[in-house]
């Protein structure tokens, strides 16, 4: 009987962790939810991120490639370039063997940097390189042997042109988005790199001299955090003087609203995607 008792304890948690894949919110009822991306082709795209260990499911209509910590939406449509040049430059992910999963992703012939596969030193030797979707999602891969799950979202790298300041990027999130405070300590091609932690995951920002492109029609389109009750969340970002790009709406599964960050961050919130 005890045995029967603990293996259906073992089916209900196994359950609860399959189901529950955005990482919990912090105590402003925010965490990261997705990445809406543009594909050329679909097969293409989520045998991509079938590689890389994502789930495929359906949201709306919408092929969405579930990963703990993020829901990565494939949006068939014309795309008009890679994420460089963008404010969303790339994504990282821990892994257990970063070297396996590079060389599986070789194999299968996915582009990366040359460098890929060899350890870099920055992050005490954590980076296994870059690759790419085949739109040109850039994702950094990250090691932690001591992962007991397949992947899991790290971090979020932004850049911002010229007049980007360390301490005005980090009240901004931490005045909307409730992010933790920080600096991190890394630098990025010899500037700064600003980070704020969102429910455990890092958000990092790099001063560039280049123009930035907008991220519309880009591989990725927006990044979104979903948010516990999202309407009053809004209405108080509003009566703080925040102006919406699309206002709070409810579609047939989740409730959305979008904004752009003062470095032209395209931002979706979202509230419902947690249940998927």
């Amino acid at each position: 009987m005890k045995r029967v008792i603990a293996i259906l304890c073992s089916v209900i948690l196994c359950a609860a962790a399959a189901s529950a894949e955005l990482l919990p919110a912090n105590d402003a009822g925010v965490t990261v939810g997705h990445l809406d991306t543009n594909v050329k082709d679909l097969d293409a795209a989520k045998k991509f991120w079938s590689l890389l260990g994502g789930k495929p499911i359906k949201i709306d209509g919408v092929d969405v490639m579930k990963f703990p910590g993020v829901l990565v939406f494939l949006r068939k449509g014309n795309v008009t370039g890679d994420t460089m040049g963008t404010n969303f430059d790339h994504a990282g992910f821990w892994v257990p063997d970063g070297k396996s999963l590079v060389g599986k992703l070789r194999s299968a012939g996915v582009k990366m940097d040359p460098t890929a596969g060899s350890r870099k030193q920055e992050y005490k030797g954590y980076s296994w390189g870059n690759v790419y979707s085949p739109d040109g999602v850039k994702v950094e891969i990250l090691e932690d042997s001591n992962l007991s799950i397949p992947i899991e979202l790290d971090h979020i790298h932004l850049y911002g042109a010229n007049g980007v300041a360390e301490t005005d990027v980090q009240a901004w999130y931490h005045k909307v988005f409730d992010a933790r405070l920080m600096l991190d300590p890394v630098p990025n091609a010899g500037h700064p790199v600003v980070a704020g932690l969102i429910a455990n995951v890092e958000f990092k920002m790099t001063a560039v001299t280049d123009k930035l492109v907008p991220m519309n029609g880009r591989a990725v389109e927006h990044m979104g955090f979903e948010i516990k009750n999202l309407a009053a969340y809004c209405k108080k970002l509003e009566a703080n003087g925040l102006k919406f790009d699309n206002p709070y709406s409810k579609g047939a599964s989740y409730a959305s609203a979008q904004l752009t960050d003062p470095w032209g961050t395209t931002i979706e919130l979202t509230e419902g995607l947690n249940k998927f």
